[in-house]
Order: C-alpha cells, then structure tokens, then sequence
C-alpha cells in the first residue's frame, strides 16, 4: 500500500503497476490529457478545415476547366503555341509569345516603380508617422485598393497619359542607349518630333498598374515592420543607434520576408490586371521590348479584347492563355508564399 506525504500529495513507495497499455494504471481513473480540445474548438478548427479545403478544390476546378476547354487548342498548337507571337486561331496560326512578353513587362514595370512607394510609405507609416496620423494613413491606403480598376483606367487614359510623354522623351532622349528605353524611327533631339509614339505604351500601363498593386505591397511591409522584436528596438537604441539606424540594423532586416513577399504578392496582382491596361494599350501582336514606344499588349487584355468576337475554336485558344496566365499567377504567389514563410518575419516578438 501506497502512503501520501501530507502537503505534497505524491504517493510514496514502490511504483505502481503498469496498467494494460503500459502506463501506470491508476484504478480505472484516467487522467484527462492536456490541451484538450472543448467542442466549440473542434468545431472552429473543422470550420477552418473545411473553409481551406473549398478553396483549394475551387483552384483545381479553375485549372481542371481551363485546361479541358484549352485542350483543343493546345492539341493543333502544341509547343509553338509558347512560340509564336500572331493570334489568328482560325487561320490556326496563334501564340502567346507577344502577349506574355507584354505582360511580364508590364508587371516588372509597375513593380519597379510600385516597391519604392510601398517601402517608403510602410516604413514612414510604421516609424515616423504620429499615432493619430497613423490610422488615416493606414485607412487611405487601404482606401486606394478599394477603388475600380476602370476608374484607373480612366485617369490613366485621359489625365496621366499627357502628362507622363514629356517624362517618356526625357528618358529616351538620355537613357536610348539602353535597349529597352530606345524607341524605334525616333530622334530624341528632334524639337519637333511627335509625341504620339509615347502613348499607349507599356510603361504608361506600368505606372497606374503601380499604383493599384502599392497598397497590396504597402500593407503587407506594414503589417511585417509593426512586428520587429521591440526588444531589439530599444537595444539598438540604448546603443546610441539613430531612429534610421535601429531601422537598419532590425525592422529592415526583419521586415525582409515581408518586403519580398509583398513585392511578389503585387507582381502576381499586376500580372492579371485587365480592364485599366486594356483601356491605356494600343494592341499589338509582336514581341514589344521597348517599354517607352507606342504599342503593348497583355495575356488579359487579350481576352478582353477578342472574347466577344471568338469562334469556339478561338474560345479555345483563349483559354489556353488564360491557363497560361493562371500557371504563371500561381507559380508566383507560391513563390511569395514559400519566402513569406521562411523568413523570420513570421516569428512572434522577442519582449
């Protein structure tokens, strides 16, 4: 027989015998497990589940469909239709060579110019802006996400566009020598040379797309900056570091996850925008390297543009590049994703 210690409540002598499945048995009174789950817990978590597993079968019935209706297509194109730059389906002469080009420069356009903003405006947001003026900011940038892209579209169109050729001329007037900035039958240092070749062009698109993909980018620095280790902070600090050094030596390198996923997360959106690139472009159908000159073209401005005129062979060849942009949206944001969830912006504060 067992003997208690008063006031520490252990048994004391020989140990117990164990019981059927190993363990010491205990009378018949099993001791309940820690952590257990209450119902409602269970039920949250099936909840959850449940809400993640619907979204991943949305996703493969999205790709199962696209790939069965761009099967046909895909069938009589075969690998040229990665190749070829001309769209006439009927003629059986299609390909996305120029159309993904287009939309590739025109997602690293608006990146290029949507990071900087994004970076500037979380760090300004998180480190320097007072409290007050903080929640404005914050509720402003999440205000520009909210509008349409049409209403986008328009003020690209009929307010940026006129403004943004003379910053266009300037750029090919000094920077030609790189072959992206060259405009083709151009000379820069003619006074009375036309304008017109500078509209429409891939990097008027680039710029409002830059504008609707920053407060995606914006948030998710923000939300990665807010979360560096306050410990770390006022170590920097209480080292004599400056307000920009201690942003240096932690939030930055912290924040890093963020930064890139962020950026990656905007690339993704940019690569699918529609309705504001397809009302700035001027349609073309070959491979368009120069981002200053009249003429673009993209993988959804495409389908936009040819959908309601489409053969059903042609319905076909569209979505053949919708399936392509779906693969290429998808291969960047998991690329996000598995950076986002290495970094150690994920890990909890360190006070």
């Amino acid at each position: 027989m067992s003997a208690v210690v008063p006031g520490l409540g252990q048994p004391c002598g020989p140990p117990p015998e164990p019981g059927p499945e190993g363990g010491p048995d205990d009378g018949g009174a099993r001791r309940a497990p820690r952590g257990r789950t209450e119902p409602v817990d269970r039920l949250f978590q099936g909840v959850l589940r449940g809400s993640g597993a619907v979204v991943l079968a949305i996703m493969l019935l999205v790709g199962v469909f696209l790939t069965y209706r761009a099967s046909q297509a895909l069938g009589v194109a075969q690998w040229s239709f990665l190749t070829t730059s001309a769209w006439e389906p009927d003629s059986r002469r299609f390909g996305i060579a120029a159309v993904l080009t287009g939309t590739v420069l025109i997602g690293v356009t608006a990146i290029c110019i949507a990071v900087p903003l994004a970076l500037g405006t979380a760090l300004y947001i998180s480190e320097y802006a007072p409290r007050k003026l903080r929640r404005t900011l914050i509720s402003l940038v999440d205000l520009m996400a909210a509008v349409p892209s049409v209403v986008y579209g328009l003020w690209g169109f009929f307010l940026l566009q006129g403004q943004v050729v003379g910053l266009s001329r300037w750029i090919a007037t000094y920077f030609s020598w790189i072959p992206v900035f060259a405009v083709d039958g151009v000379d820069p240092g003619d006074p009375l040379q036309t304008t017109t070749v500078y509209t429409s062009s891939t990097f008027i698109a680039g710029i409002v797309v830059a504008l609707m993909v920053t407060p995606i980018a914006c948030s998710v620095m923000r939300e990665t900056f807010s979360q560096a280790p306050p410990g770390e902070r006022e170590g920097a600090l209480a080292l004599g570091a400056t307000r920009w050094g201690m942003i240096r030596a932690v939030v930055l390198p912290y924040g890093r996850g963020g930064i890139i996923g962020g950026t990656m997360l905007g690339l993704g959106r940019a690569l699918g925008e529609t309705i504001a690139v397809y009302m700035i472009i001027s349609p073309v159908f070959s491979v368009q390297w120069h981002v200053l000159q009249n003429g673009a073209n993209s993988v959804s401005a495409l389908i936009a543009l040819r959908y309601g005129s489409a053969s059903e062979f042609g319905m076909s060849a569209l979505m053949a590049a919708g399936l392509a942009l779906f693969l290429l949206t998808l291969v960047v944001n998991f690329v996000a994703s598995s950076i986002a969830a290495r970094s150690r912006s994920g890990a909890g504060t360190e006070a």
